[in-house]
């Protein structure tokens, strides 16, 4: 039986600027947008670095206001209270991300803390309870994102957030999240230059799990004519560029074509409720919430055995994606893009088992499965897949 031919497609695009050195640029994109006064959003490596920081404010220009760096890969809400802070003592009208999803992430609460009249501690309670922040109907302070890593987290309408309670807004370690189709970046702004500054290793961690979101938005439930053109460019892109990680130094000529395949493998994916990410994502966010493992290390290592499990169940549009990853001759389609999708973690130099980080062990594996299972991104696993928590536990073992 053929797939349904109706779909409904809702999305509104960030502007999109590539090009290398195009943050000289970003005075003449603010204006575009009628914003004047910039508060960079980063870490303190990134603003301490100047091979990162200075291109950004030298493209800012007269309408940069001011730098924040203090951002952490934690995404705590006491971070975005000290970044509204620096927002209105700045008197900034737009946030400008610098660096990873982190940073984007803080600046989406930032920006959705600015509107809203309660405090604090009012924000960290809904958080606590509800595992979420509510977004004021008021207007949001603007942000435009400047990506230096590939994991692929720029064209979205969704932020993480977490708080400790030695900020004394939360009585218990909490995480949640933030979602809202307003907090889609006004601009993104694709520099390979930037990209060439970051370390390979972050690199090559992130480029895993962004090059995931091309493979999960193929097969999704909810995949659209739309997003498939984009994802199977983005994911020819991608796999030339990244097969190259291991074999080359990492510079603005090689990154070009994996920053383009990473602007396309996104575009669409985050949408008005609903998103194309699926089962890979479901399992790397069962591994790494409670586990200390890097979400580019568990993509590596779990997604060649979800896509074994998958191709085992289902068709999974095997066909389709073997034609992205340049296999589509191949006579078994499903091997051949198994096979790929190894190939090009090899190639980040990737861990390929779960006993090689730090994560959990094999008695774990059903708690493990259930939080898979409970993941909301499981709903748009491929049409015909039905988990159970047994199967789940089969693929964690063998990639054990």
């Amino acid at each position: 039986m053929g797939r349904d031919d109706r779909f409904r497609f809702e999305y509104e695009s960030a502007v999109l600027r590539f090009g290398t050195r195009c943050v000289e640029d970003l005075a003449d994109e603010l204006a575009e947008h009628g914003l004047e006064r910039a508060l960079v959003v980063c870490g303190s490596t990134v603003g301490s670095t100047p091979d990162v920081i200075d291109p950004v404010t030298d493209g800012l220009g007269e309408r940069l206001a001011g730098i924040f760096a203090e951002t952490t890969a934690a995404k705590r809400l006491e971070t975005a209270v000290s970044g509204l802070e620096s927002l209105r003592e700045h008197d900034a009208d737009v946030l400008v991300s610098l660096g990873g999803g982190s940073s984007l992430d803080i600046a989406k609460v930032i920006s959705v803390l600015a509107a809203d009249d309660r405090t604090p501690a009012e924000v960290g309670r809904e958080l606590a309870e509800t595992g979420s922040i509510s977004v004021p109907s008021g207007s949001l302070t603007p942000i435009v994102a400047i990506p230096t890593t590939l994991a692929g987290a720029d064209q979205s309408i969704v932020a993480g957030v977490t708080a400790s309670p030695s900020s004394s807004l939360v009585d218990e370690p909490t995480s949640g999240g933030v979602s809202n189709p307003r907090l889609m970046p006004r601009a993104v702004v694709y520099d390979p230059s930037l990209f060439a500054t970051t370390p390979k290793s972050i690199l090559a961690a992130s480029a895993m799990n962004g090059f995931n979101k091309g493979i999960e938005t193929l097969y999704a439930r909810n995949a659209t004519p739309v997003t498939d053109a984009t994802a199977l460019r983005g994911l020819r892109l991608l796999q030339e560029g990244l097969q190259q990680f291991g074999e080359r130094d990492v510079n603005e000529a090689m990154l070009k074509s994996v920053v383009e395949g990473i602007l396309l493998a996104q575009y669409g994916v985050s949408r008005p409720d609903e998103t194309t990410l699926s089962i890979i994502h479901a399992f790397g966010h069962g591994l790494t919430r409670t586990y200390d493992v890097q979400q580019g290390a568990a993509h590596a290592i779990i997604a060649p055995r979800v896509l074994r499990y998958l191709f085992d169940t289902v068709e999974g549009r095997r066909e389709l994606l073997a034609e992205a990853l340049h296999v589509g001759d191949a006579p078994d389609p499903a091997d051949a893009v198994v096979k790929a999708v190894e190939n090009v973690r090899d190639a980040l130099g990737l861990p390929s088992r779960l006993r090689d980080v730090n994560g959990p062990e094999m008695e774990e594996f059903p708690k493990v499965a259930q939080a898979i299972l409970d993941d909301p991104f499981i709903a748009n696993a491929p049409s015909g897949l039905d988990p159970t928590r047994e199967e789940l536990v089969d693929v964690l073992r063998k990639s054990y």
